[in-house]
């Protein structure tokens, strides 16, 4: 019987101990757990924050409105959707070019039918479009040559 009652005896203490194993591997299992919740909270926060900036930047770029006098320069649509940009978030800048390529489409849409020398002259347009282009790509206001002026005062409503 003393034989039953050391087996016993082992076998308790071997349980015993195995429930002490547990729960220290459950307790630092937890601890764990607890390390990576905050670091996940501090991982969150800080993407939070640099998505914020991200957004602040976009803002910053889009509001600029060189975005808007880039895009008015490519073909009537692109006009049509700068003029849209620029109505909710009106920039002198991008009001400038809106004015200029106006002045240039209505321009080259006349000159478009008047034969031979029109046509020539739609070489010229090509080149005040380009000069337009990189003013806007640099985000100064830039002229064009001759009609500039006439095409800020004609079309100031926009």
């Amino acid at each position: 019987m003393s034989d039953e009652k050391n087996l016993s005896d082992d076998l308790n203490d071997m349980l015993g101990d195995a429930k002490d194993r547990a729960k220290k591997a459950a307790d630092k299992a937890s601890e764990i757990a607890d390390d990576a919740k905050e670091k996940a909270k501090e991982f969150a926060s800080e993407a939070k924050e640099s998505a914020s900036e991200f957004a602040q930047d976009a803002k910053e770029v889009l509001s600029d409105g060189k975005n808007v006098a880039i895009i008015a320069h490519i073909t009537i649509i692109g006009w049509v959707i700068a003029l849209v940009m620029n109505n909710s978030d009106k920039t002198d800048l991008g009001s400038f070019y809106i004015r200029q390529m106006l002045g240039l489409l209505i321009l080259s849409f006349v000159l478009w039918f008047i034969p031979v020398v029109g046509w020539i002259l739609i070489l010229v347009m090509i080149i005040l479009w380009i000069m337009s282009l990189v003013g806007a790509l640099s985000g100064e206001k830039k002229l064009t040559p001759v009609l500039g002026e006439h095409f800020q005062n004609w079309f100031k409503a926009l």
